[in-house]
């Protein structure tokens, strides 16, 4: 009996969990999930057969250990952060580990020692990453077997709110971690276009967009993610003319979210005194600019050279961070009152669909000819647990614990799913739950 252990029963976990717990019968698995919260551990494997739900402090060393110890597999869906310590105990009792982040430094440098002692660690699993390397890296592989030159290749994901679900000014509801979409796109963003290197800082990150058509939907917006130069290496696209890599959201959100970055609303590293005894209004006020003059809403109207009643102003006041309301929160950040405030305003409910959207567009020459790719995924979710977030993070994680178990997937040490052996199978078996790329491929001119 192969034991697979989940560190983590959040928002992502819910569709992992499920697809385990459907093949644990046949597979001859028992499936160990451990939160911090037994109750959501619990509410996850809904007292099903081969699982069992248990407390679990990941600080606390020799409960940890021994559950890993007892394992033949590790999913981690715990913070980025806290993989690391994971990673040294899968090393330890040499046991696979299975992520849906980004593979950290700390991460890869246990390559070697993985490698040696015959373990996966397999990293960026999920959806973005993951769904994205692997359904590049099958239309990059056919390319390149067909003899096709790749001269830009730009790619983009979002996780959004289904139109029927979809009953804010914002068009945006949190189908993840929160805390990762206030902080997003902090720093520089990076990429290469025509050659040339682009860099877009994080105060113009959200008025530098661009729109995106996909067809079946409508227009998106893209803003550019933190580093695109990266994946050069990671695709094998080395001398690649264009590269860039950006989120999607709906129409009018950037514009509005750019308020928060203009106020400095979105910062991290600093807390405010006395936090729990202002109210919203209070802590905008003390923001903006002096010698503005009346209530919040005309200073920060001003501020913005905006009518109070613009669409930009309606999206800004519905959040209620204009409102006398008291924040409660003491010594608080500023990213953490709008966590704590927006967390209340976009949460889902019960019935609420949320939605996944990718989209790939590939520039490559052949023949002679210069031609275009484009691919295009949109998922939709079931409710506000088995949502289309959690589908798209948890299956591929899943179908690659069952390929690990299988023994079909050889590769060893720490890596991201871009080879064959991985990606073809797993977006083979996705298909099968409705998550298939649409793909059209045009002609644009003579190679020049």
């Amino acid at each position: 009996m192969k034991q697979i252990l989940i560190i983590g029963a959040g928002r992502s976990a819910s569709s992992l969990i499920r697809y385990l717990l459907e093949h644990a019968e046949t597979e001859g698995w028992t499936i160990i999930v451990g939160d911090v919260s037994v109750e959501l551990a619990l509410e996850k494997t809904a007292g099903q057969k081969h699982a069992k739900a248990i407390q679990l402090d990941v600080n606390n060393d020799i409960q940890r250990e021994g559950l890993i110890k007892q394992a033949d597999v590790i999913i981690s869906m715990l913070p980025a952060f806290m993989h690391f310590t994971i990673a040294k105990d899968c090393l330890k009792y040499r046991k696979h580990l299975i992520t849906a982040s980004y593979i950290s430094k700390e991460i890869r440098d246990l390559h070697d020692e993985a490698k040696q002692k015959g373990v996966l660690f397999l990293n960026e699993a999920g959806l973005d990453p993951g769904i994205d390397h692997m359904s590049a890296m099958q239309i990059i592989d056919r390319m390149k077997q067909q003899g096709g030159r790749l001269i830009s290749f730009k790619s983009y994901c979002g996780g959004l709110i289904s139109p029927e679900s979809n009953d804010n000014p914002w068009n945006y509801k949190f189908t993840w971690n929160p805390r990762n979409v206030i902080l997003a796109g902090q720093g520089i963003a990076q990429y290469i276009d025509n050659g040339r290197y682009k860099y877009i800082p994080y105060n113009r990150l959200f008025s530098d967009i661009e729109l995106i058509s996909v067809e079946g939907y409508g227009q998106l917006e893209a803003y550019a993610n933190r580093d695109s130069l990266a994946y050069r290496k990671v695709y094998g696209l080395q001398q690649i003319p264009t590269l860039l890599r950006g989120t999607l959201r709906n129409p009018g959100f950037c514009e509005a979210w750019n308020v928060f970055v203009r106020l400095g609303l979105t910062d991290d590293t600093y807390t405010i005194d006395d936090s729990e005894k202002l109210t919203y209004a209070d802590w905008i006020n003390s923001y903006l600019p002096k010698g503005t003059k009346g209530n919040t809403e005309q200073r920060l109207s001003a501020f913005l050279g905006e009518q109070e009643t613009s669409a930009l102003m309606q999206k800004i006041k519905w959040t209620g961070i204009l409102e006398n309301e008291t924040i409660k929160i003491p010594k608080a950040t500023p990213a953490g009152i709008l966590q704590e405030l927006l967390e209340r305003k976009w949460k889902l409910k019960e019935d609420d669909i949320d939605m996944i959207v990718m989209v790939h567009k590939f520039v490559y020459e052949m023949a002679g000819l210069k031609k275009e790719i484009h691919s295009a995924l949109i998922v939709k979710g079931e409710n506000a647990m088995h949502t289309a977030m959690a589908k798209t993070v948890g299956l591929p994680m899943g179908i690659a614990v069952k390929l690990l178990l299988q023994n079909r997937i050889k590769e060893r040490g720490v890596v991201v799913p871009t080879e064959k052996e991985i990606y073809e199978p797993v977006l083979k078996e996705l298909g099968t739950y409705g998550i298939n790329f649409i793909e059209t491929e045009r002609s644009l001119s003579s190679k020049e």
